[in-house]
């Protein structure tokens, strides 16, 4: 990680003086990174208000300038991505925006215009009150935690396939208090599955493909459920790529539409 980090730096090396380096301020490594460079520090912060730079502040996205003014990007809830690390990330770009001199209102329309990107907690629909989620992306146990954080509660999870020889006690931890049953298939289930009972959770349904995880949830899913594919797997056990096969979890949602 150390490697990494040093590795990251080096795009900021070379910057001067009259430029603009954007940091995440509640995060120690990334603000250790950037101690020694020359460029202007702008700082971004969902935890708390800054003298300078983006911040959350009541619920509203600002940034405060060099000279102390205020400008109110947009509140949180008006964003179409979700989640505290998207707030992170428009928060970031904001920023970015803002200091290459593009207007405040253009930024404000376009972070609240902007619907997120294809697999990465995508919102595919809403069938009987329960909406679906594509998150295919989430080819690792750490991207899935973050996408059942985003989401919070009431959640039926798929996931499952090739496992790349992870553990999988972290998901089932995260879990709990947010997921109502957890739907598998895929190479690896088994293993997901191992994890989950090992930490009390129970509600467990196995299935051989896409097709059949899709309809289990629309049989188990109640208004205001949200079903979320994020398999925490990588996906070659049966699929080209992540892409194949969120869009396949998109087509079998549709269907069901139809």
């Amino acid at each position: 990680m150390e490697a990494y980090g040093e590795a990251k730096a080096r795009i900021f090396a070379n910057q001067t003086e009259d430029n603009y380096l954007v940091l995440n301020f509640d995060d120690e490594a990334s603000v250790a990174l950037a101690v020694e460079c020359r460029a202007k520090i702008v700082p971004f912060s969902r935890k708390r208000q800054l003298d300078f730079g983006a911040y959350l502040c009541e619920g509203e996205l600002v940034i405060k300038d060099e000279d102390g003014s205020v400008y109110k990007i947009c509140a949180a809830d008006e964003l179409r991505i979700i989640g505290d690390h998207n707030i992170e990330n428009a928060l970031a770009a904001a920023a970015m925006c803002y200091f290459a001199g593009i207007e405040v209102d253009v930024i404000s329309e376009s972070v609240k215009a902007f619907p997120g990107v294809e697999h990465r907690i995508e919102y595919c629909g809403t069938v009987d009150g329960a909406m679906y989620y594509n998150d295919s992306k989430g080819t690792n146990v750490d991207a899935a935690v973050i996408a059942l954080k985003a989401l919070r509660e009431n959640i039926i999870l798929i996931a499952g396939g090739d496992g790349k020889a992870q553990d999988f006690t972290d998901l089932a931890v995260a879990m709990k208090g947010k997921v109502k049953a957890l739907v598998l298939l895929g190479r690896d289930a088994a293993q997901i599955e191992e994890c989950a009972r090992r930490e009390g959770f129970t509600e467990i349904y196995n299935e051989k493909d896409m097709e059949g995880c899709v309809q289990r949830c629309r049989e188990l899913a109640e208004e205001g459920d949200k079903v979320l594919l994020s398999p925490a797997c990588a996906s070659w056990d049966m699929y080209k790529s992540y892409e194949h096969r969120g869009r396949h979890f998109k087509d079998c949602v549709k269907a069901l539409e139809d």
